[in-house]
């Protein structure tokens, strides 16, 4: 994968996810009591052996850059290994931040032009899932294709939220649909994309479109030069507050596919308050926890039960949890009763 470098898309509002974003750029978001959203994205970079990493960031973005650090978290630190984190260059007018997904790598591509490679990845930071990429960058070079497009099948009643792709016997891409009202189909994009890297950088040049669902790739498709690689594993787009809070019940169901002990799933222990410097959860007398996920530095005297709970949360004698998920330093006192609540940190 050292011909292949690596746009991460972390930039957008993720106005949808409400108070979680206020302070945060949504890749940024607590996921899984440890866990950071955009660790998924970067884990599977690691894992995958990319090497080249440029992490696009607009929108509040303080904790996501403290977050990711000098990227040694994934092994992105040393001579050949490194990540790079790029807000917009802004000028005198408003004009200069990104417009959007294309627009945000076109002002990059002279990152781009000093790292030589054969293929250009760009993902988006955040969802939750597992991929090798090399898998996909190898289909991408076997089907002889200049954009590749990973997508899987939605439920129909979510469609009208993706980029949907209508495909012909061989996985070409033939149309698109981006967000529709009424799909054709429920085959849809994960904001997943390889493209060639002369082919992508002729059409940010080229063009003055900013959107890759919107204007690159239908462009792309009317060519006949866009196919698609499916997927079957588990991916999650976590884009409103109740997918969010569903990917995180994943966590302690089984069967839900989602087991980042077995992804190899890393994270930044420096940062956040420091987890791994808290001492380890305790259950004190009167205490009652069933599947659930506790933290560092928890401390339960009350009742959860499926339930997420970053570091340092407190559940008083008396109180009882349930279906929630709350992050670092939450205190519920006694007698409190919470189901299905999300609370944001030191609440």
């Amino acid at each position: 994968m050292r011909e292949t470098f690596t746009f991460v898309l972390a930039g957008g509002v993720g106005s949808r996810l409400n108070v979680l974003v206020r302070h945060r750029a949504k890749p940024a978001v607590p996921f899984g009591g440890i866990y950071r959203i955009i660790d998924f994205v970067l884990s599977n970079a690691m894992n995958s052996g990319i090497s080249q990493v440029a992490v696009l960031t607009q929108y509040k973005p303080l904790s996501l850059m403290e977050h990711i650090g000098d990227g040694s978290a994934w092994d992105f630190a040393g001579r050949t290994r490194w990540i790079k984190i790029l807000p917009p260059r802004t000028g005198e007018k408003d004009s200069d931040w990104y417009k959007g997904t294309a627009d945000a790598c076109r002002q990059n591509l002279d990152l781009l032009a000093a790292h030589p490679s054969r293929q250009v990845l760009v993902l988006s930071g955040d969802h939750v899932y597992r991929m090798d990429y090399r898998a996909l960058v190898r289909h991408h070079r076997e089907r002889g294709a200049r954009v590749t497009v990973a997508m899987m099948p939605v439920p129909w009643e979510e469609t009208h939220q993706f980029g949907i792709g209508i495909t012909d016997g061989e996985g070409r891409i033939v149309d698109w649909e981006e967000k529709p009202a009424r799909a054709r189909s429920n085959l849809a994009s994960m904001g997943i994309y390889v493209f060639d890297t002369d082919y992508l950088v002729r059409a940010l040049r080229e063009t003055g479109e900013v959107d890759f669902g919107h204007h690159i790739l239908p462009a792309a498709m009317a060519r006949g030069d866009v196919h698609a690689f499916p997927f079957e594993g588990y991916w999650r787009d976590v884009g409103t507050v109740e997918a969010y809070w569903a990917a995180n019940m994943d966590l302690i169901r089984p069967e839900s596919g989602l087991a980042p002990e077995d992804w190899g799933v890393c994270t930044n222990l420096e940062a956040e308050g420091r987890p791994g410097d808290r001492p380890p959860a305790r259950l004190l007398p009167g205490a009652e926890v069933r599947s659930s996920i506790l933290g560092p530095g928890c401390v339960i005297e009350g009742r959860v039960e499926g339930s997420i709970l970053s570091p340092g949360v407190r559940v008083a004698r008396g109180a009882e949890v349930s279906g929630s998920i709350l992050m670092h330093g939450t205190r519920v006192g006694p007698g409190a009763v919470l189901h299905r609540v999300i609370a944001d940190k030191e609440v």
